[in-house]
């Protein structure tokens, strides 16, 4: 057995042809999904969470709570959050920040093959970053020179140390584009966000494990397979499209990476009766009989990004509300997909109203498929389990959706 998951149970390789719920079964155990620990949750299983998605991707968002704080939630139950924060801003870190699928909290074993994509942005920077270079001379060195003196610091601390004319080329723009190139390009790195959610830039050496710094930099080649074997562990079963994605690769190159996985054997093709797309197996993926899971999945989880993967693996079309015009909402701004068992079984748009203590469900709805009394009743459990763990009193359910009549008795 699992481990991480004692009461999933297991049966014999699959091989060859796989139907839907298998698929969706192993690609919810290969995200981490499963009965809850019924524990308090400690830095040991962060780090089994950690080890499966490799990425929480980071989102500034902070309607309900932030999203990076919600994959933990959604596979663990409540745990302290300074759990997270700890790993992310305390030595020996475990994530460090930086450009995964996104803006992400990435596993800091993952550094070294990130390395590439560091320097691919400094052989080919974007825009507005060639202008600044050439428009501003000397800026870049100086910001530089500021953090390695004093970071970490926000970009309005650098810029603010300086002593300037309004007009003038050093402003606030311009030294948030220099802090921000330094990063991207791997000069800087970021030892945390403050209260506004503003990186804190500061030296790689000064954040980053001696281990990691040390750790030699593979071709790009060796880096991108490393990122695809992550991919595929994280994703069990896939398309090559899927694996791309998942680190936001290049797909030519990723197909590169994956005939090498299939070559070692850590790979196999498989069909999924029903899917559009021929697919891969990652062979060591744990393929449950069945699966207990009650989850409630932010947008940018990594279960849930890839909008395609989740459409084709679950049925579930999703858009997310807050890039779209509010005449075009249909579930509302905030969704979160709730999980029950292999199904998406309903959403709900979620609000943290903190002043009245309580966490409002703006709207709620059935999936096609689900139960409607079952899902009613386990999502209701739920909310109640995440405002609790949001420190909220009351869980208040508008009369919006097609679940919101069953669902508010219940909460």
């Amino acid at each position: 057995m699992n481990p991480a998951h004692p009461r999933v149970r297991y049966v014999a390789a699959v091989t060859g042809q796989l139907t839907q719920g298998q698929a969706r079964r192993i690609a919810l155990a290969a995200q981490g999904f499963g009965r809850r620990p019924d524990r308090p949750v400690t830095t040991r299983r962060l780090q089994r969470v950690l080890d499966k998605v490799g990425q929480f991707q980071i989102d500034s968002v902070n309607v309900c709570v932030r999203a990076h704080y919600v994959p933990l939630f959604a596979r663990l139950g409540p745990y302290d959050q300074d759990l997270l924060n700890r790993a992310a801003n305390v030595a020996p870190r475990r994530v460090f920040e930086y450009w995964g699928h996104a803006a992400s909290l990435i596993d800091v074993e993952l550094q070294p093959a990130l390395r590439f994509r560091m320097e691919a942005h400094r052989g080919r920077p974007d825009t507005w970053s060639t202008r600044l270079l050439a428009e501003h001379p000397g800026l870049v060195e100086k910001v530089y020179a500021q953090v390695a003196e004093r970071g970490p610091l926000t970009a309005r601390e650098v810029e603010h140390d300086e002593q300037r004319e309004r007009g003038s080329w050093w402003n606030w723009s311009a030294v948030k584009h220099a802090c921000e190139w330094l990063f991207a390009v791997g000069d800087l790195t970021s030892a945390g966000r403050n209260s506004q959610f503003e990186r804190r830039y500061d030296l790689p050496e000064r954040v980053l494990p001696k281990a990691v710094i040390a750790a030699p930099t593979p071709s790009e080649d060796e880096a991108r397979l490393a990122l695809a074997r992550r991919a595929a562990a994280a994703l069990g079963v896939f398309t090559p499209a899927w694996l791309a994605e998942y680190f936001y690769t290049d797909r030519a190159l990723t197909a590169a990476a994956l005939a090498g996985l299939v070559a070692t054997g850590e790979v196999e093709p498989v069909t999924v009766r029903g899917w559009s797309t021929p697919a891969y197996l990652w062979t060591g993926a744990a393929r449950p009989r069945r699966i207990s899971v009650d989850a409630l999945v932010s947008p940018f989880d990594t279960l849930a990004f890839d909008r395609k993967r989740l459409l084709e693996v679950f049925g579930t079309e999703y858009r997310i509300g807050l890039y779209t015009p509010k005449a075009d909402r249909v579930h509302g701004y905030y969704v979160y997909l709730f999980v029950m068992d292999e199904l998406v079984a309903a959403r709900v748009d979620l609000k943290a109203d903190r002043k009245a203590s309580a966490l409002l469900v703006q709207s709620a709805w059935l999936e096609d498929g689900a139960p409607a009394a079952g899902t009613a009743v386990r999502l209701a459990a739920e909310l109640r389990r995440t405002a609790d763990w949001l420190g909220l009193a009351d869980v208040v359910v508008a009369d919006r959706g097609t679940l919101a009549a069953a669902l508010a008795p219940l909460v």
